[in-house]
């Protein structure tokens, strides 16, 4: 049986494996990109490539934060730098990285779908960060709701509460075995990356309401409002993607 929060030690002090978690997602991530790109004919040249990743960083630096701190908007009047240096949300940060990987391609002239090489690695980068999240229990706002739900955890307060953490491991698995199975079909080049934010961020929203979240307006938080923007920012790619399907039916 696990006891949450899992922690380990250094010269008698006690410390998350979150931090360390956090750390082998940006470094594995980083090179299973760079993997996967040495056997890509990539119309976008390194240069190019790189500009885009920076737009990304600062985007997802700016995001992750901004979304994160909306997520509880009762505190907004007492923020400081350090709170919201510390806050920081994985859907704040694709919604920042978007933004901040669109206004660089402006800049550089870019005009070719970039996301797709990103799908894999970033599937990769959140289950190794959520393997962290899910070893924090209660000390990280990942938590769900009280639950008697069969998968319902003790995640460190005594309650039984939904592993937010864990179901999300599950289900980036399965969207790794999905874009695994499609590796090889012939797609319009970006409907990959375009599948991956609204599949993510569909299943953001849905899981938001087994969590204890606080309401920005309209009794919906930060995270719904994102994954609402999302679905409208990909209407026509939806629209598309259901017709797909429907004529294959």
């Amino acid at each position: 049986m696990i006891n949450f929060p899992v922690q380990f030690t250094i010269y008698g002090k006690l410390y998350h494996w979150h931090y360390i978690f956090e750390t082998l997602a940006f470094i594995i991530g980083i090179r299973v990109y760079y993997y996967l790109k040495k056997d890509i004919k990539d119309p976008i040249s390194d240069e190019n490539r790189l500009w885009i990743m920076l737009g990304a960083m600062i985007g997802a630096l700016i995001g992750s934060r901004l979304i994160a701190i909306l997520e509880t908007p009762n505190q907004l009047k007492g923020l400081t730098f350090m709170t919201l240096y510390a806050s920081k949300t994985i859907v704040g940060g694709l919604l920042g990285g978007l933004f901040g990987v669109e206004i660089i391609k402006k800049f550089i002239g870019v005009k070719v779908a970039s996301g797709d090489l990103y799908v894999v690695p970033i599937l990769v980068a959140l289950f190794i960060g959520r393997i962290g999240c899910f070893l924090m229990g209660v000390d990280e706002p990942t938590y769900g709701i009280k639950t008697n739900f069969f998968m319902g955890m003790d995640l460190g307060d005594g309650l039984k509460r939904h592993p937010v953490a864990l179901y999300e491991m599950i289900y980036l698995t399965i969207l790794f075995i999905l874009f695994q199975a499609i590796k090889n079909k012939r797609l319009i080049n970006g409907d990959r990356f375009k599948l991956f934010m609204v599949l993510y961020f569909l299943y953001r929203y849905l899981v938001e309401y087994i969590k204890p979240y606080q309401p920005l307006f309209f009794n919906l938080s930060s995270i719904h409002w994102s994954a609402i923007f999302i679905i409208f920012y990909y209407y026509k790619f939806i629209i598309r993607l259901i017709k797909t399907i429907l004529t294959y039916k």
